[in-house]
């Protein structure tokens, strides 16, 4: 049996038959980017594994570049055993996600952990102690996770799908890590699917019906997002998703600064032809927001834009032929959810952006997610156009009391 002690400076592991277990905090920019470098490492044995570009996962961890950071308190820990690490881990506290109501989830006491590699068991043991036992120091008196860092970013562990490479900004990871979890006390607060679909030929005619129906509605008009109006396209889109998400569970708003630092980012990612805006009565109530699969050509290059990644990286993004598809986020304002117009508008919205990918792009296969295992709206659309889950992601939870 291991004995285990929290001290200030970390949790250790002292055990008479294996080398102790030392868990280190992260307080400075090369240990940062020591933490990362270890969660490459782990990801490279993984199979069907894409390596992302090293200084953009170096940038999410950085106070000084990431605005997430403006609104939380983060401390990453590294695990080491006889010097060599063997395992990282991030508790953080999100001010935001304190501040909503309980009932979605997150509220007052609410700590996470994130970013959550393991060699071993006895491990993964001492890095979920570590990260609460910060937590707990902060006046935490629940803990869920992984996430990282934001429920924006990469949400829940990958317990279904490990036998095909994930889409652009989704997580993958060992199917061990989830009885690892579940050993340590935690339990599912919340299953995250993403939906798997064919894009190569036309949505069922009930689907057909429905856009048609749209299309000859004078008060409706789904047009194209403009990039010449990035940022204002952008604050509308964000001020749909925030009215639209904001009853959802783990719901939390973006800020400015966010919402800013997102459009940048994204951007590279943006084609008119598979971003929407739906408009009713002139005024814009609902998006979808699809992005060519990235990964695809990261896994080429081996997440190495030098010394010739970045030729591969600029030909792809100039045009992603025959690119996977992924829809990360829709959303309809609030006031026209549940009824007949808001199912109508997303299946119009995503009609014309499946007839895009497929006709100008050729694409043929799509992905939606992820969706809240009870959004029921969400879930009803998905199997409408007759998706299927491909990928399940969970989020556990466990008091601290």
């Amino acid at each position: 049996m291991i004995n285990r002690k929290y001290e200030g400076s970390g949790v250790t592991d002292v055990s008479a038959n294996v080398p102790q277990i030392v868990i280190e905090p992260v307080s400075d920019k090369r240990g940062r980017a020591a933490f990362v470098d270890l969660g490459r490492a782990f990801s490279e044995r993984l199979p069907h594994f894409v390596p992302q570009i090293r200084s953009e996962q170096i940038e999410l961890v950085d106070p000084d570049k990431n605005p997430f950071f403006s609104h939380a308190r983060v401390q990453l820990f590294i695990a080491k055993q006889d010097g060599r690490p063997v395992g990282r881990i991030s508790a953080h506290i999100d001010e935001l996600a304190l501040a909503v109501p309980a009932q979605q989830g997150f509220g007052p006491g609410t700590g996470f952990f994130g970013y959550f590699d393991a060699e071993n068991e006895a491990v993964a043991r001492a890095l979920l102690t570590a990260a609460e036992g910060w937590l707990a120091g902060e006046g935490m008196t629940r803990v869920l996770g992984p996430v990282s860092l934001s429920v924006w970013e990469e949400p829940g562990l990958l317990v279904k799908g490990q036998d095909h490479a994930p889409m652009v900004m989704m997580g993958h990871h060992p199917a061990h890590y989830a009885a690892w979890i579940e050993a340590a006390g935690y339990a599912r607060a919340k299953t995250l699917y993403t939906y798997d679909l064919d894009i190569s030929k036309p949505f069922p005619p009930l689907v057909q019906r429905i856009v048609q129906s749209g299309e000859k509605n004078a008060r409706i008009n789904v047009r194209r997002v403009r990039k010449q109006d990035w940022d204002s396209e952008v604050a509308i889109i964000l001020g749909i998703l925030n009215d639209a998400w904001s009853d959802n569970w783990g719901f939390v708003p973006f800020t400015p600064a966010e919402v800013a630092y997102a459009g940048k980012k994204l951007r590279p990612l943006i084609f008119e032809e598979l971003n929407m805006i739906a408009e009713v009565d002139g005024r814009p109530v609902a998006f979808m927001l699809t992005w060519p699969d990235m990964n695809a050509p990261l896994a080429k290059i081996r997440g190495k834009l030098f010394p010739f990644g970045w030729i591969t990286m600029l030909r792809w993004l100039r045009f992603p032929k025959g690119a996977g598809m992924r829809v990360p986020l829709m959303g309809v304002l609030k006031e026209l959810h549940n009824s007949r117009l808001a199912s109508q508008l997303a299946f119009m919205m995503i009609e014309a952006i499946r007839h895009e990918s497929n006709t100008k792009f050729g694409s043929v296969r799509g992905e939606i997610g992820w969706i809240l295992e009870d959004n029921q709206g969400m879930v009803a659309i998905a199997d409408t156009i007759q998706s299927k889950i491909n990928r399940e992601y969970v989020i556990y939870e466990r008091s601290l009391g």
